[in-house]
């Protein structure tokens, strides 16, 4: 029997299949809207300058994927986070979606998974876990954001209260998984520490874009304070892993 394997060639196949048929799907859109822009008598300058715009500031969201990627690869292999985060995925969801069911399944992400009845477990809470999203989105988007947009009409002020405590009840859902370790010493320190200086770096990129007007460093600022926040994890971890 061959021995299981997360960088299997079998699942660098299906990987391969499913990222290609969905780039296919894109180029087929693509084309479809650069042809029925010409049709309507968009100028093809414009078309053009939309288009090298627009795969310009993809660049941004591409490196905090690829750091997602770069992070589960260690204990996923690259096939599964590749295609989670390729298509539909976000290292938001991903990483604690996979941590969770590895903790359930008595493992840690903190080596590689050998056991393929975990992995089928992992793969199968990240995949099933985002479809109650896709369902929402396809069925209640616009009763939802008809809701959200009467309130703004209604009272404004009260609108935005709504929207930041929406956002605030997302972000809180996270702080739980990073503070929960505080307990296990100085050891549990580490995420809370690494997630300050990614928001130190946060603030003083929205500062400059604020201060300087630097309008193009809002797509690179999310990315940009991931790359410092994982740079700076290295010292903290060593500061206080010993410990």
């Amino acid at each position: 029997m061959q021995e299981f394997s997360v960088n299997s060639p079998f699942l660098y196949i299906i990987a391969l299949a499913v990222i290609a048929f969905v780039l296919c799907q894109s180029l087929f859109f693509a084309v479809k809207a650069y042809r029925r822009g010409l049709a309507v008598g968009m100028d093809t300058k414009t078309l053009r300058r939309v288009v090298v715009s627009s795969a310009v500031f993809t660049i941004a969201p591409a490196i905090a994927i690829l750091l997602g990627v770069i992070t589960l690869s260690s204990a996923l292999g690259l096939p599964l986070p590749w295609l989670r985060l390729s298509v539909l995925g976000s290292i938001t969801y991903e990483l604690p979606a996979a941590e969770l069911a590895a903790t359930a399944a008595g493992a840690s992400m903190s080596a590689t998974i050998a056991d393929p009845g975990v992995f089928a477990t992992i793969a199968w809470v990240m995949t099933v876990g985002i479809i109650p999203g896709i369902l929402i989105v396809l069925f209640f988007c616009k009763k939802i954001r008809g809701g959200v947009m009467k309130v703004g009409q209604k009272d404004k002020k009260w609108g935005e209260i709504f929207m930041s405590a929406l956002f605030l009840g997302m972000v809180s859902a996270f702080l739980g998984m990073i503070f929960g370790n505080i307990r296990g010493g100085l050891q549990g320190f580490i995420p809370v520490l690494v997630m300050f200086c990614s928001a130190a770096v946060m603030i003083v990129f929205g500062i400059i874009v604020k201060k300087k007007k630097v309008k193009w460093l809002e797509n690179y600022a999310l990315p940009i304070s991931m790359i410092a926040a994982m740079a700076l994890s290295i010292p903290i971890t060593n500061w206080l892993g010993g410990r």
